[in-house]
This record gives structure tokens, sequence and C-alpha cells, in this order.
């Protein structure tokens, strides 16, 4: 019997092809960053480096919390069977962060900023965002209705809605000049908040994919058993604590960096164990119905072995100081971000919007070349940055360096290699995108 049969509403679709829409903009500003690193003062009248940066995040950032919102209401209606509680909430909420989103993007053209990074923009914006987090929380509540028996997803889901809503409002104690006087504990508190919020969105990814593992397989077994449980506790523990390795250059205390390494790691080796254990006992029908969802998640392992490698160096704090501040984190928000976050994401936009992944082999034969295209082009942009990185850090800790100028001419060959894979990485991820954007949705009402 069928376990997962509730169809999506029209509005979180709708939720979910914006977070899509955004993607694509993000992909567009990000290769056009990599031509103005390539070739300097490139738009520099239009649209600057100092603004294509934000934008680029910006949009990045944004499809990250739009998508999982919008597979989080999804899937939470198939988990209950029933609509959301509150259709109008969740349209008021899209609205919020529509009207949040466009605002930010006209100050950054407009060359207004005057917030921090990631969050760039004038803080008033931020209160759209924090109103409509709010409207998801209230929405979210009032649909489970109770905790108990729940499964992981549940919980899972929860603590990430509760945690971004936390982290977030941290991440602008600055406004406040009791927290800003104090240039160690600003910074402390502003590396913990960004690290803690990437935790808070880790969770609302990690309960979708727990949730689409067991559409897949057809059993929600898997997401009451203990290993499930193990792994919401431990992303609970690490969203809370796995900060300190962003703060191993500022003067604090020993005992902070000593817990966030012997923490840093323990997420994704767990949610790579159960991706792995989930496929071995998949039927090859089952693989085959949703063939295209189940090669994303793939991919999203993969990923997380070769970022698990790369965070386990950069989290030793020797070799963090060398790291810190070069290409190599870059590469290592990059892998997280597209390789892991974005692909299970694609995974969630294939499962909702493509439901019957066998039916038109139109849109099949793209998605998969775009698959193909995109995480090859991946690994290659990852490993040219990492290799600028280990130059530059090699540059930063001599002790009589040469001029800047000379060391970033070395590293132009690994920028047109990081500009090329970068351009193909954006066509691969158009040729999964749009196809998906095109299909007629056979959705009524909210």
């Amino acid at each position: 019997m069928d376990l997962f049969t509730n169809k999506p509403s029209f509005f979180t679709k709708k939720i979910i092809t914006t977070g899509m829409l955004l993607l694509l903009l993000g992909m567009l500003f990000g290769v056009l960053g990599a031509l103005q690193y390539v070739i300097p003062g490139l738009l520099q009248n239009q649209v600057s480096f100092e603004k294509m940066r934000p934008l680029h995040v910006s949009a990045a950032l944004f499809w990250i919390i739009l998508t999982s919102m919008g597979a989080l209401l999804t899937y939470l209606q198939e988990h209950t069977g029933k609509k959301i509680f509150s259709p109008l909430l969740m349209q008021i909420q899209f609205y919020l962060f529509v009207l949040a989103i466009v605002l930010i993007f006209i100050c950054y053209f407009a060359g207004i900023f005057g917030g921090r990074e990631y969050w760039e923009y004038p803080p008033y914006i931020s209160i759209l965002i924090v109103a409509g987090w709010i409207l998801l929380l209230i929405n979210y509540i009032k649909s489970i209705k109770s905790i108990k028996n729940q499964p992981v997803y549940i919980w899972m889901w929860l603590t990430g809605i509760i945690f971004f809503l936390f982290t977030f409002l941290e991440s602008y104690l600055w406004v406040f000049p009791y927290f800003k006087r104090n240039i160690i504990n600003d910074m402390t508190i502003q590396w913990k908040s960004y690290g803690s919020m990437v935790g808070a969105w880790n969770m609302l990814i990690y309960g979708s994919s727990v949730f689409l593992m067991s559409k897949i397989g057809n059993n929600k077994a898997a997401a009451y058993s203990k290993t499930a449980f193990t792994l919401y506790f431990i992303g609970l523990f690490n969203l809370m604590f796995n900060w300190g390795h962003h703060i191993y250059t500022l003067p604090t205390h020993q005992y902070v960096r000593v817990v966030s390494y012997a923490v840093s790691m323990t997420e994704l080796l767990l949610l790579g164990h159960i991706i792995y254990d989930w496929k071995k006992h998949l039927t090859v029908s089952q693989k085959f119905n949703s063939i295209l969802s189940f090669r994303f998640l793939l991919a999203a392992d993969a990923w997380i072995f070769l970022n698990l490698v790369l965070a386990i160096g950069m989290s030793i704090p020797a070799i963090n100081v060398f790291t810190h501040g070069t290409h190599i984190t870059v590469a290592h928000a990059m892998g997280t971000t597209i390789g892991i976050n974005s692909m299970l994401l694609i995974a969630f936009v294939v499962d909702i919007l493509y439901a019957d992944q066998q039916k038109n082999k139109s849109i099949k034969k793209w998605v998969t070349i775009g698959f193909w295209m995109s995480n090859t082009s991946l690994l290659i942009f990852w490993l040219s940055l990492i290799i600028a990185g280990v130059l530059k850090a090699k540059w930063q800790m001599t002790t009589e360096p040469e001029v800047f100028s000379s060391m970033m001419a070395q590293l132009r060959p690994f920028f047109m290699v990081f500009l090329f894979s970068g351009t193909t990485l954006a066509f691969g991820i158009c040729l999964i995108l749009i196809p998906l954007l095109k299909i007629k949705q056979d959705v009524k009402g909210n």
C-alpha cells in the first residue's frame, strides 16, 4: 500500500518554483562574478563586484531557504494526509519573503548596504523575514498538533524552524551597542550565529531527506529507527556547538575549540551512513520509479564523503590557521551548498514537480544530462579552488611573501578553470531546472 498519497498544494509548489528561479539567478550572478574576478573592472559602472557578490550569495541563500520551506510544507501535508492548518498564513508568509527578496535586490543594485556578511542589506528588511518565519512556525505547530509518537523528520523540521529563527535574530545582536563595543565578543557571536544557522537549515533539509527516502522505499519504519533519531540528536548537538571551528583564529576559550572539533564531522558522517544503508535495501522497481530523485540523493552522498575529507582537515586548528580566509574555505562552502544541500533540494524538487519520473522521456533525458554535467563541473570547480587555496595559504604564511598582485597572477590559471567549470556547472543546473519549471502542474486550490 502506498503510504504517501497526498498531492502537494498550489502554493507550496509556488514557493518551490520561486526558489528554483532564485537558484538560476544565483548561477547567473555567480558566473558574472567569476568573470569579474578574471577580468577586473568588468561591469564596474553597472554592477561592480561588491554588488555582484552579495547578489549571488543572497540568491543562493534564499534558494536554500525557500526550497527547503516548500519541501517541508509539501511533505508535511503528505505525512498528515491533510491540508496545511492555514493556507492564508502560508500565502502571507510567501509574499513577505518575496517582498523582502525584491527589496534586498533593489538595495544591492542601488549600492545600499548596512548589514553584515551574508545579510549585507539594511537590517530593517529582516523584519519581513522574521515575520514570515514566525507564521511558518505557527502553521507548522498547528498542523502537526502533537509531537507524540512522531517520526524523526517531524522533530527535525520543528527544530530547524525554531533554531533558524533564534540564530537569525542572534545574528543581528550587533545592532545593539552592548554587543558591538567589544570586537572579540561581536565576532564570536556573529560567526557562531552563522555556523548554527547553517545547522538549522540542514535540519530542514535532512528532515526532508529522511522523508523522501521513506517515500521512495514506501516504508516509514526507518523514520522511527534508532539510527534516524541518533542523526537527529547529533545534528542538534552539531548546530548548537560545531560553530567553534569558525573562531579558531579568535582568542577565545580552548574548550570551545575542542568541543567543536569533536562534533564537526559527526553529522555528515551519520547522514552519509543513512543514505548508504537506505539504498542497499531498495528494490530495483523502487529505484526505477524514482530514478532521478535517487540519483540526486546518491550524488549528495558522494559529496558528503568528499566534503567530509576536506572538512576534517579544515577543522584541525593547526591546519585551520593556514586555510582560514583562503579559497579552500570557499571550496568547502561550495561543496556543502551545491554538492550536498542543493543536490538534496533538487531531489525534492524532482520528486514534487515530476512525480512520475518515467512519464516524460524528454524531461528525464535533459535532467540526466544536467545531472552529470553539473556534478562533473562541480568536482573540477571544487578542485581548482582547493589548489588555489593551498597556493594562497603558502603565500600568506611565508615570512617574506611576494607582492599580492604577483601571487594573484600565479593563481590566474586556476581562476580560468574556476570560471570555465563554474559556467558549465551553471549550464548543467539550467538543464535540470528549466524542464522542471515547464511542467504543467495539475494542482488546484491553496
